[in-house]
């Protein structure tokens, strides 16, 4: 009997993108300049960053187990909004994707202060990943938008659920990261410039 072998990538390099151009999930061949390449690129290096988030997690004890688990499972989702969109015309995202993230939002934000100020980026090691990966999904969000955008132009769209996750998931970034700034360093608020009235 012969072993069942699962999928390997088996090649590293291909040269197929050494004159610009990569292929997507769909077989379809894209420049690298693409919208939907910019869009994939960002969500990877969120993901990136949500490991880096995830590892600190680990060394500390700001999450509960529980708590780390769940945000394990949305880096995992968070993959399968780079697959979605890699692969036009299947839906990896779900509704219930997003209902999981606001849970899990208001289980942190409940026992949070209500906010006087702005807050910046710090407060610990973990609170610093949180706002490093809250940032660059906003950047993918902003990127999935301007991709939708110009997708419309010829009747297509990005599936709604994608949308709300990568949404949602900045927002969770920031509640995370003040709850991890309360469990180290505190919460560093913005001090505002004196206001001065411009010359006229």
């Amino acid at each position: 009997m012969t072993e069942k072998k699962g999928y390997r990538l088996t090649r590293i390099y291909t040269r197929t993108g050494d004159q610009g151009m990569t292929r997507i999930g769909d077989g379809q061949q894209l420049p690298k300049s693409h919208p939907r390449l910019h869009a994939i690129g960002s969500v990877d290096e969120a993901n990136s960053w949500l490991g880096l988030l995830i590892h600190s997690l680990k060394q500390g004890n700001e999450v509960t187990e529980n708590q780390l688990q769940q945000i394990q499972d949305i880096q995992h989702r968070m993959f399968d909004v780079g697959g979605e969109l890699a692969m036009p015309g299947y839906q990896l995202i779900q509704e219930a994707h997003t209902r999981a993230i606001e849970a899990l939002i208001d289980e942190l934000n409940e026992p949070l202060p209500p906010l006087t100020n702005f807050t910046l980026p710090g407060g610990g090691q973990s609170a610093c990943h949180c706002h490093m990966a809250r940032t660059v999904s906003r950047r993918a969000e902003r990127h999935i938008i301007e991709l939708n955008e110009s997708l419309q132009e010829s009747g297509d769209k990005i599936n709604e659920p994608l949308l709300k996750f990568v949404n949602r998931l900045s927002d969770l970034m920031y509640a995370l990261g003040r709850h991890c700034a309360r469990q180290d360093e505190g919460e560093v608020l913005w001090q505002a410039s004196e206001k001065s009235k411009t010359a006229s």
